[in-house]
């Protein structure tokens, strides 16, 4: 009988309280921010504002629990904008939306830099018992995000960025589930040879945690060529947006099948129309039933991070994600 998770991929949208405040204490708008020197006063708002958002991923019943990601002024590229070989330059748009980051510029040698995402997740780990989950950028993501001035070959690249997230995760504490975000593999899809390259950093990274790792992707479905090399990789679950593209990814599950475990991107979050407990149920079966397989464990989650929401509809789908294993779990 499948095992049904509720989980997000993090990057939680700030409490409404935490922006007014975290604004004035920083003293210009959000996406100029210079991320990782933060002052006591900041580093106070964020600790309660996490522990809000542990609270509220508590209260709604979910699974799995994530440190939040608030203080991802840039997203995914976060984990390189504080690396002390990196220099933030100028305002780049995220993917294709109208979100923005700074465009971090590797210009020096990525070796580990102090544990910047696994200080977060220390901290978190203070008030949660169990279910604890990190959340990191996938490295072809990270690379994908970057400008190297400093290895000048693509493959050399990719393989710094993925020693860097591995030196990361070394440095986690005790968690339960690692999610690697890896819109990338959808949004600028590897060549032909780079897909290879992709699919060993991602097995380069997922082999350094002691979890369960999923390597999600979103914002459509993976080519097919990239997804075979995917399912080369290590990982014990890759994530699939049935909101955005839910016909190719069946097909390639179809075609290619996938890991035991599988997660599934079955809540909309960019959209703030909220799914109820039995829709998202529907959309489980669904998958299952199309590809023909009773998998192990799915992990119900956002389809894509959930900054975009307002912070009542971010919990509303909260609650759904929660209900849904839970009407899983009374069927079962």
């Amino acid at each position: 009988m499948t095992q049904v998770i509720a989980t997000t991929p993090g990057l939680f949208p700030l409490p409404d309280w935490a922006k007014d405040e975290l604004a004035d204490l920083k003293g210009h708008q959000k996406t100029d921010l210079i991320s990782g020197d933060e002052s006591d006063e900041i580093v106070a708002a964020y600790d309660e504002a996490r522990e809000e958002v542990i609270s509220i991923q508590q209260d709604a019943g979910l699974d799995r629990v994530v440190e939040g990601q608030l203080r991802w002024d840039d997203m995914l590229a976060h984990p390189l904008a504080v690396h002390d070989s990196v220099e933030t330059k100028g305002i780049v748009r995220y993917y294709d939306n109208n979100n923005f980051y700074r465009e971090p510029v590797v210009q020096g040698d990525l070796g580990a830099d102090g544990g910047d995402v696994a200080a977060d997740l220390g901290a978190a780990a203070d008030h949660v018992d169990s279910g604890l989950q990190a959340v990191l950028p996938g490295p072809y993501s990270l690379a994908d995000l970057a400008t190297d001035e400093y290895y000048g070959d693509d493959a050399e690249f990719l393989d710094a960025i993925a020693d860097f997230l591995v030196e990361e995760v070394k440095s986690f504490p005790d968690v339960e589930t690692l999610f690697l975000l890896e819109p990338s593999l959808v949004e600028n899809a590897p060549a032909d040879g780079e897909d290879e390259r992709a699919a060993d950093a991602i097995d380069a990274v997922a082999s350094a945690a002691d979890a369960e790792v999923v390597a999600h992707t979103y914002w459509g479905a993976i080519e097919e060529k990239a997804y075979a090399h995917l399912m080369d990789a290590g990982v014990d679950a890759i994530g699939f947006d049935l909101v955005a593209n839910h016909d190719q990814t069946v097909y390639n599950v179809q075609e290619y099948g996938t890991k035991d475990d599988v997660a599934l991107g079955v809540v909309d979050g960019q959209n703030t129309l909220v799914e109820s407990p039995e829709t998202i149920r529907d959309r489980i079966d669904w998958f299952e039933q199309q590809t023909n397989t009773a998998y192990d464990t799915v992990y119900a989650t956002a389809n894509t991070e959930t900054f975009y929401l307002p912070v009542n509809k971010f919990e509303d789908k909260l609650k759904a994600l929660a209900n849904a294993a839970d009407l899983e779990a009374a069927e079962a």
